[in-house]
This record gives C-alpha cells, structure tokens and sequence, in this order.
C-alpha cells in the first residue's frame, strides 16, 4: 500500500501530460485544418454563401453539426452515425436575433435564433459560430432578398395603446358603445 501511495501522483501527474498534449495536437490540427480549407476554397456545397460548424470547446470546430447557406437555402447537418440533413428556404425565415455571451465574445464566437415558418424545423438556432456579426447581415440580406423575389410579405399589426380614446371619424368617440350621429 505504501508503494501504492509514492506512484500515485506520478501517474496522475503523466495522466494530466498526456491529456494536455492530445489537447495540444488537437488544437494544431484543428487550426491547419481550417486555414487548409480557406487556402484551398474548399466547400461542401458548390453554391454555398457561408457554411461552418457549431463550435464547442474553446471555440474550436469539434462537432458534428455543420451548417451552410446558399442563395435560396439554409441547411444543417446534424449527427455522426445517425445524420439528420435538414433544409430551410430563406423566404419562410421572418427574423434574426443575434446572441452573444461573454464566453462567446472571448472566442469570437456567436449564435443566432432564427423564427421561421418551416414546418418541420420551425423556429432554431445557429450556435457558436464564427464571424456572428458578418453572418447576421447575411442572413438578414439574403432573407429579404428572396422574400421579395418570392413575393412573401409579413403583415405586422399595428397596435393602439388606448384603443378607446380613438375617434376615426371626428363625430365622438367610437369605441364608447354609443353610435355616433
């Protein structure tokens, strides 16, 4: 037992080594991997305006969730065993809510909420990806754009604080229960 005791903290302490240095390489190879994909103008989709991956620890690409954008479509890409492939058409997208926590401005980082009415995704998010503000503008742009060319408009309503103390037509008030005469 008292053998036990003294190799103890050695082993912790090459355990802890060992897991700082695949850490280590993970980070290198993540990085040369990403600066190989924007050396090279590489993307999965031919078309596509955007794409990244939802970044988890440290801000690095270490998910199985991809995400893209073209002219007319915005997809995601869920899963390593068992994928999802999902696709929304930007004219069924009504806003864009950009979000970022201090832990996100640290690492560059931000995600966006987007309000849609698709009916198998509805309403989702984009999270932890890179270039948040850059990203937004897109969306925000590329929305309106096919809103317009599709013809899709959203009627927003126009409220009335006080209702009743309206008079549309100058004889009284129209909301009293009285007619006017």
């Amino acid at each position: 037992m008292e053998q036990f005791l003294q190799t103890l903290p050695k082993v912790l302490l090459t355990i802890v080594i060992c897991a700082i240095v695949l850490f280590v390489i993970a980070i290198v190879l993540t990085v040369m991997y990403e600066n190989s994909r924007k050396a090279s103008g590489k993307k999965r989709k031919e078309s596509s305006i955007w794409e990244d991956r939802k970044r988890t620890f440290f801000g690095m690409p270490w998910s199985f969730t991809k995400y893209a954008l073209d002219d007319e479509r915005f997809y995601l890409e869920r899963g390593l065993f068992n994928t999802r492939y999902d696709e929304v058409r930007l004219y069924r997208m009504t806003d864009v809510v950009l979000t970022r926590t201090l832990m996100q401005k640290i690492f560059g980082i931000g995600s966006l909420s987007i309000d849609s009415s698709d009916k198998n995704l509805g309403n989702f998010s984009i999270i932890n990806i890179r270039d948040s503000e850059r990203v937004k503008e897109i969306f925000s742009k590329k929305i309106e754009e096919q809103r317009k060319a599709n013809r899709v408009y959203t009627r927003e309503s126009i409220g009335y604080d006080e209702p009743h103390d309206m008079d549309h037509d100058g004889l009284g008030d129209d909301f009293d229960g009285h007619e006017d005469y």
